[in-house]
Order: C-alpha cells, then structure tokens, then sequence
C-alpha cells in the first residue's frame, strides 16, 4: 500500500521540488529584511516578495531593489536613485538628480551630509536606502556604484510583519 501510494505521488513530488527551486533561484523569492535602512518604508523583520528576471525588468528612480552588496557577501535592500549617466549630488539635506532638486516624501528625515556630484557609470546604479542617516548605501561606499551583474530582483511586494496577522 505504502509503496503503491510512493509510486504514484514520488513524481509530482520531485517536480514540484524542482519546480520551487526553479522559482525561487531566476524567477521570485521571499526575503527578510534585517535591518533598519529602509525605514519608514520598510521595517526590520518586514518579508518582501522579489522579482528576479532582471533581463526583462525595467528600472525606474525609485524602485525598491535587492542586490549583491560591494565587498561583501550580504544582500542589500534599497531605493535606486541614478540609474547611468545620472548625475547625482546630495547637498543642504537634499538630493539632486541632473541638477534638479528631488522630492522624496518617502524619506525617513532630511540627510545630514554631502555627497557628489557623482555620474553613474554605464551598466552601473546609484542606490540610497529611504533611512539615509543610518545607511550603508552607495554614499558611504568606497565606490559608490553597483554594477548591473549585481542587481538580484526588484520588490513587488512589502508584507509588513505588523498588522497583517495580529
């Protein structure tokens, strides 16, 4: 009996488990997010649901993206700011993009530093996290750029661990 119901369920079994791998590797994944860089957006322990075909994703100011992070072997989570040839430049608390004042209602307070102006390499970004007073993002960085290669998926989904299932 127990080898009847084995045989007939072991296949299904081992696609869906390739099935999921598949998924979760060159098409979506859950994450957590550890840290508090991204807040008031985002929140520490918050799952976020990321979409990783890159290749056929557009990139736009202010999307949410995950990569690899420079020298280091982490996954960070931040708001894109210059996507290439942009030029970038933090000054009085504000960001500037190609000389025009952003706004940014997202942010968590006004910066309290300077930076730029930068312009972002080809196949290369400029990320800021939305908490930027206490972000290790492309400000801080020794090069503040992360290449395209580096670019793991882009939120589509933020599920907050508040709230939803008190």
């Amino acid at each position: 009996m127990m080898m009847k119901i084995l045989k007939q369920y072991l296949p299904t079994i081992i696609i869906a488990f390739i099935l999921s791998i598949f998924i979760r590797t060159y098409v979506a994944e859950a994450m957590k997010v550890p840290t508090g860089s991204m807040i008031p957006t985002i929140q520490i322990n918050d799952h976020l649901l990321v979409e990783k075909l890159m290749w056929m994703t557009s990139l736009n100011h202010g999307d949410i993206i995950v990569f690899q992070a420079p020298a280091e072997d982490k996954r960070y989570v931040k708001r894109l700011i210059g996507l290439p040839g942009d030029e970038v430049e933090i000054k009085d608390g504000e960001l500037y993009r190609n000389k025009l004042l952003i706004s940014e209602p997202y942010i968590q307070e006004r910066m309290n530093y300077n930076f730029g102006p930068v312009v972002v390499p080809v196949n290369e970004y400029f990320f800021l996290g939305d908490n930027r007073n206490d972000s290790f993002d492309s400000h801080a960085w020794d090069y503040p750029f992360i290449e395209k290669g580096k670019l793991i998926g882009k939120v589509l989904i933020e599920i907050p661990t508040h709230g939803w299932f008190e």
